[in-house]
Parts: C-alpha cells; structure tokens; sequence
C-alpha cells in the first residue's frame, strides 16, 4: 500500500495553473524522484504534500487520510531554500527542532550525538550555525531532517553545496533510510543522482505529469538507442557522423563519449567509424539513454537549451 498518494490535484495561482491534475503515489521502501524544469510545479505539489499549502482540487492521503498538522509530524523535509537559526549552537538548535516534532529530549539528544559523530562533525555541537560554510549548514539541516525518524523523507536538492566525499556519504545514508523502509521523495537537477537512488521517477512539466512510473521500466520502454564509448586517438569520426545526422553526441570528454542514434541508425555503422580512426577502443556499449536524453525526448527539444545552461546532462528543478 502507498504510503503517500497524490489523486488528481490542481493549485491555482490567480490565473496560473501551477499544478494541474496531478497523480502518483510514493511506497514504502522505494525512492521516488520527483523530476521537472522551472516551473513544472514540483516544488507546488511539495508544498501541499507537507501541507504548507493546500489544494484547489483532488486531495492528498497519508496512510489512506487527508494530510494535515497530525501528518507533518510524520514527515521530514528539507527544502531547497535552506532555513536555520544563524545566533543559535548547533546542538541547541537540533535539539529545538527535535523537540518539535514531539522528541523527547533525551531521546534528541542521543540521537544528535550519533548524527554529529556520523558525519565527523562532532565538534560542531557548540559553534553557531554562521560559523559554518554552506556545505556543513547543508549537513546539519540534514540532520535536523531526519532525527524524529519520519516515515517520509521529502529531499529537494540535498546534494547542493556537498564535496564528492560528503555527497557518496549522504547517498548512502539516504539509500539506508530506504533499506529501512523509509518512503523518500527525492527532487534533483542532477539525473546522474536520480539514477543511481531512484527507484520510481514522477516527471512533471508546465504543471502536469508528462512521464511516471518505475525508472527501469521506463528506460527500457525508450530502448537501446545510445552508445557509450571509451577510447584512445583522433575523435573528430564523432563530428563526422553527428555532420551527417546518424548520431547526436550528448556527453564528450577526452576518452569518452555517449551518445544517441538517429533516424534508425545501426550501432554498427558507430563501431566501424570508431575502429577506422581512434588507436584503441576499450568500451563500445549500447544502452538505454540517460534519463537526461529521456527528458528531451519527452519534454521536447527546447528543454535541451536547459540541460547546456546548467553545465551537466541534469534538469533544473523546479
């Protein structure tokens, strides 16, 4: 049984139409991404799910009833716009937050002593939050998040501001809150992320969902269209092909290279380019496309001029 379920909701602002008849539901257990551009109304249907807001049309379940005060205590989110108290110790203020949401305080406070030392940030406990960088704030507003132990976990951009060391140590905690048995609704930019943690994806644009289901499934009904390559030598047989219209290149570096076939193009007619030109060919693998050529696909070809400005194969959210 779901444990969140979204059942055709609309939310009006003025004239503007911010979320339009969405659906989906969120189980136990699994990661849902919730995945769109600017605008899409991710961030709106957040908001009436943690009933910030509430909405215009359809309603939101919690275990089978509407969402109000007595779910928010069940949930724990932690919004893009990051908010903590700058004057307040570290701990004093987990320790406010906690007691919030109904924590006892002993309870809190061993809690708060195992997630300091479990990010190494013990010493934090007594500096105040403006004495930290963004990156360590990021951190203990995660912590803050996730100390009452909710049922569900509603993540907006937990990665921001996280060096690769921190963000592969709050992957795997988060994929722990899963193995758990924790329901996490996780809203990303970055679809390298949304793959390697989603188990469902929800993809929502001007409003309305345009793609929902298990990720698997959903690259798998897009086929084996891309090609992933890695080699050494001369590439300029890439801009060759993608000349003639058989390949669109999505992701290049120096020894590497993804890319989507065109027009019915047979991954044979890649291979034997590659092989005429570079010195060494170590990877040649057709695959399902990247979630990020999946959004062009659906969303259309103006969201590609998006995924160049961000600098990375992701989606702005929204």
């Amino acid at each position: 049984m779901a444990l969140l379920s979204v059942e055709n909701v609309t939310k009006r602002y003025g004239k503007t139409v911010a979320v339009d008849d969405v659906t989906f539901e969120a189980q136990p257990g699994r990661i849902l991404g919730l995945l769109g551009p600017n605008g899409a109304g991710k961030t709106s249907t957040i908001r009436m799910i943690t009933y910030i807001t509430v909405p215009d049309e359809g309603q939101i379940l919690f275990e089978d009833r509407p969402v109000g005060p007595w779910s928010q205590e069940q949930m724990g989110y932690l919004p893009e716009e990051r908010g903590l108290y700058k004057k307040l110790k570290v701990g004093e203020q987990l320790l406010y937050l906690a007691e919030l949401k109904g924590l006892a305080r002993s309870t809190a406070k061993e809690r708060i002593r195992y997630w300091l030392d479990r990010f190494d940030a013990t010493e934090w406990h007594d500096m105040k939050t403006e004495e930290l960088s963004k990156g360590m704030q990021q951190k203990v507003q995660f912590i803050a998040t996730i100390l009452p132990e909710p049922r569900l976990v509603i993540l907006d951009e937990p990665f921001s501001g996280l060096d690769p060391i921190n963000s592969s140590l709050l992957k795997d905690i988060v994929l722990e809150l899963k193995e758990d048995g924790r329901t996490i609704l996780f809203a990303s930019h970055r679809m390298e992320q949304v793959e390697q943690l989603c188990d469902d994806i929800c993809l929502m644009s001007n409003g309305k969902i345009v793609l929902n289901g298990a990720l698997r499934a959903i690259k798998k009904r897009f086929g084996k269209d891309s090609i992933l390559m890695e080699f050494d030598g001369d590439d300029a047989f890439l801009d060759a092909l993608e000349a003639e219209g058989t390949i669109r290149v999505t992701n290049r570096s120096l020894h590497r290279a993804e890319l989507r076939l065109l027009d019915g193009t047979p991954g044979r007619r890649v291979l034997e380019a590659a092989l005429a030109h570079v010195d060494d060919l170590y990877r040649f693998q057709l695959t399902e496309p990247p979630m990020s050529e999946i959004f062009v696909s659906v969303v259309g070809e103006d969201a590609r001029e998006q995924l160049s400005t961000d600098g990375a194969p992701a989606v702005a959210a929204a």
